[in-house]
């Protein structure tokens, strides 16, 4: 297995932690080698809150993945969510020294790095710049620039911004688990990698990645990134709320939001009950499953007005912004009952859940195909793309087989008990031939005590 095919993606959410290692095949689809998952304990809406417990969820689930591959594994692209997440528009250009010679991909680098020397707003820095459309010469909407001739070269950058104490926290976390970080992604880009096709971006699309604590927006349009959001609650904020209206504990109502919870409280009547439980000898609770949807719905709805938000800040609503292909749902949230059909009523936009398997290669795991292993599996797809830009860097070591010691011959077993430059404490005047190790080795042990004596 060559270092460069081979790729780690570590999905640090609010409510788990996902690492999946995976290669790129012949025809270009994600082999999965390894998956390991573990509960997140110190991650709060997208942000590291728990040092301590975000590094042990880590280590749990790299172990996981490490034993599922059979890999050491050494370094990994990070997802990045979470409030402190913002983007902006800019535009900036260089000059070029000599116009007769073609646009590089040295130039677009230079240009970019430009930007990186912004100064952002105290404690802010830079996690992405996105180049958009490029000019040359005043020649506007210009998709790929190189191999053009021109002096000045222009372009419409998307920014991402993130704070540097959130975004160090995570590298502490990482690196603490024996791992470094090769690439960090925000989680939307890497979602959308996953479960949107060019087509879809090419005519607008509107990702919805509806996670444990955070609610991610990525916009695409002309096959471009035009604009990403991180709205600040997703799936947790509902369970708080089932929690709080039917006064059960929270493991309750998140088995419940999941077994029984639909986001259209029509559906149910008003003689539909689930059973609860009571704690510690108290009676059983009983809760109407009407009520339930209707607690379910009253969040969404806050949830998708502010997705809407984003969606009329970008500019749907005017004709040459219109996203034709709609919205596209993901993230564990998205398996809410009848959700498609919610966002359809209130955004009155075409709408349809994403899965993750269209990438992945035949055969693999059905559990991976979910909508909550998107970001993962973007974020692996993201990984193979840095290893074929630097094949240098390795991904992984490969475990060594141990010999098992069962089928060890005695003669290898007594070579490494006894090494052979200290005299052995068997008088070998003495020996029967016929003796078995362990008596020579007790008899040897006894005359050594005596000698001590």
């Amino acid at each position: 297995m060559e270092q460069g095919e081979v790729a780690i993606g570590l999905d640090i959410g609010t409510t788990k932690i996902v690492a999946i290692v995976g290669r790129k095949n012949e025809y270009g689809k994600i082999d999965i080698l390894g998956f390991g998952k573990a509960k997140s304990l110190g991650v709060q809406r997208g942000v590291v809150s728990n040092i301590t417990q975000t590094i042990e969820s880590i280590q749990h689930a790299v172990n996981e993945a490490e034993t599922d591959s059979g890999l050491n594994l050494s370094n990994c692209v990070v997802g990045i969510a979470g409030q402190h997440i913002r983007s902006l528009q800019h535009s900036d250009y260089i000059l070029r020294e000599n116009a007769q010679e073609v646009i590089t991909q040295e130039d677009i680098d230079k240009l970019v790095e430009n930007v990186h020397k912004l100064v952002m707003l105290p404690g802010e820095e830079i996690i992405h710049v996105l180049p958009q459309e490029y000019k040359i010469d005043g020649e506007p909407n210009l998709h790929e620039p190189i191999g053009m001739l021109g002096r000045r070269l222009e372009a419409n950058l998307h920014i991402v911004v993130g704070q540097k104490a959130a975004i160090g926290n995570i590298f502490s976390c990482v690196k603490k688990s024996d791992l470094e970080v090769s690439g960090i992604t925000l989680e939307p880009l890497a979602s959308a990698e996953a479960v949107l096709s060019e087509e879809e971006k090419e005519a607008g699309v509107c990702l919805v990645d509806i996670g444990g604590g955070t609610t991610d927006v990525a916009i695409f349009k002309d096959g471009i990134i035009r604009h990403t959001a991180v709205i600040p609650f997703g799936g947790n904020v509902i369970t708080e709320d089932i929690k709080e209206g039917c006064s059960i504990i929270e493991k309750q109502s998140e088995l419940l939001k999941m077994k029984f919870g639909s986001a259209w409280p029509g559906e149910n009547s008003e003689n539909e009950i689930v059973s609860i439980p009571g704690l510690r000898g108290r009676e059983p609770k009983e809760i109407s499953l009407k009520m339930l949807s209707k607690i379910i719905h009253a969040r969404l709805v806050e949830i998708i007005d502010q997705v809407y938000v984003e969606v009329k800040n970008y500019g749907h609503e005017e004709g040459k912004k219109k996203l034709i292909a709609g919205i596209v749902l993901t993230g564990g949230g998205s398996q809410l009952k009848h959700i498609k059909q919610l966002f359809e009523y209130e955004t009155g936009m075409d709408t349809r859940v994403g899965f993750p398997n269209e990438h992945l290669a035949k055969g693999a795991r059905p559990e991976l195909e979910s909508p909550m292993y998107a970001t993962a599996i973007g974020l692996v797809m993201k990984g193979v793309e840095f290893n074929e830009k630097n094949p240098q860097i390795p991904s992984f070591v490969e475990v060594e087989e141990k010999p098992d010691p069962v089928n060890q011959s005695i003669d290898e077993v007594d070579a490494k008990t006894l090494p052979s430059s200290e005299p052995s404490p068997i008088d070998e005047t003495d020996v029967n031939p016929k003796e078995s190790f362990f008596d020579k080795w007790v008899r040897g042990f006894m005359n050594f005590l005596a000698n001590e004596d």
